[in-house]
């Protein structure tokens, strides 16, 4: 799960991060009003989307005056902000954030993320902030730094000094570094966070480090631990699909293709997409119903899968081994006699009670396309699919 920045933020200086003085606005109105409360003489506002880019897509913009305030968020209000992390679709700004602008002398990168080759967090810093980090790597790969975490000792402060030593900053703000970098491991670990980025973290000119960015990504499935969490989500920044999936238990990523998946495991959505693009076709999503789902579970997926207008065929592939094929095969005929489709629909099942689950399909009468192997049902699932849409454009 995403946060929003000022989410972030707030997180993180409850673990000593410090952040410039800054609050939340859902108007243009209410943000001039917040600049007044913040005091000073120049102001940033920024869009709160989940996606990185946004001052090259005109999501960050510094003001001077409450009417160059109002006229930024005019300009952003309701739009959509596009960037290369948000894709075509864009994501819709409903809220921004205004931050007293400071005098900055330099800026940094500075993240953390679990590195699963050393099951270790891995700590990822260089002296060129302000970029994202894979234009770093791939313009100045000399200037990463990269230090692993012992999960038995923690983050040193003699690790900490080091990273501060190699990114040359002043002897006079070493420790504020050390606090920032302690604080911000400190709410990866206690948070369940799988990301912690601050970009840009900057050394201003009166000699403070000040993160003027910040993103936190957190493990779903540690989320019934940290309620305050969860309740920071925000749905209107992800895919309604998504959402809707989620609210239902199963786990669901949109994709762009044609042919809707649903399996059972991880390992086979994978596998099932693969043999997809290798027939010629493009899968539209991926949906893993889990272990031991029962028919109606299986009838939500059906209908969830169904609610994406771009899918043009449906292939249904279970290897049940906790799962019960013939489970399966009625949550299969419930969703087609509930909700008829005019879709082709491929189902191969193998595993736990397969013979019940192809007897119940075989008497359902429903236009059920059966497979008998994986490869098999890809290229019925794309043939079909091909069909269909001949008949379609004829």
């Amino acid at each position: 799960m995403d946060i929003h920045e000022y989410q972030a933020k707030e997180l993180l200086h409850q673990f000593g991060v410090e952040k410039p003085p800054g609050a939340l606005a859902y108007s243009p109105e209410q943000a001039a009003y917040r600049s007044r409360e913040l005091g000073g003489d120049k102001w940033v506002v920024k869009a709160q989307v989940h996606a990185g880019g946004r001052g090259k897509a005109g999501g960050v913009k510094v003001c001077a005056t409450d009417s160059e305030i109002q006229t930024a968020c005019k300009e952003m209000f309701g739009q959509k902000i596009v960037t290369h992390q948000t894709g075509q679709e864009g994501k819709g700004i409903y809220r921004v954030y205004v931050e007293n602008a400071v005098a900055i002398a330099k800026e940094f990168y500075l993240g953390l993320v679990l590195d699963r080759s050393t099951q270790r967090v891995m700590i990822v810093c260089s002296a060129e902030g302000g970029m994202e980090i894979e234009e770093i790597a791939a313009n100045q790969p000399d200037s990463i730094i990269r230090a692993s975490v012992e999960p038995a000792v923690g983050l040193r402060e003699f690790q900490c000094r080091d990273i501060a030593f190699a990114l040359g900053l002043k002897p006079s703000t070493i420790s504020s570094f050390v606090r920032t970098l302690t604080g911000c491991y400190q709410a990866f670990r206690d948070l369940d966070a799988t990301m912690v980025e601050i970009n840009p973290l900057v050394e201003t000119k009166d000699g403070r480090i000040l993160a003027l960015d910040a993103k936190m990504t957190f493990d779903d499935n540690a989320l019934f631990r940290h309620p305050q969490i969860s309740e920071l989500r925000d749905k209107s920044q992800e895919d309604p699909r998504e959402c809707r999936a989620a609210d239902r238990g199963l786990s669901y990523v949109g994709l762009e293709g044609n042919i809707g998946c649903i399996v059972n495991g991880a390992g086979l959505a994978m596998a099932t997409m693969d043999t997809i693009k290798l027939a010629g076709g493009e899968p539209a999503n991926f949906l893993d119903i889990g272990g031991g789902a029962t028919p109606e579970r299986v009838a939500k997926a059906f209908r969830l899968v169904m609610s994406d207008e771009s899918v043009e065929a449906v292939l249904v592939n279970i290897f049940a081994g906790i799962n019960r094929c013939d489970w399966v095969a009625e949550g299969v005929v419930k969703a087609l006699t509930d909700n008829p489709v005019n879709v082709p629909v491929i189902v191969r099942l193998s595993g736990t009670n397969v013979e019940e689950g192809q007897k119940i399909l075989e008497q359902s009468g429903l236009p059920v396309i059966k497979a008998d192997s994986l490869r098999e049902a890809a290229d019925f699932a794309v043939d079909a699919w091909k069909s269909a849409n001949m008949e379609a454009k004829s």
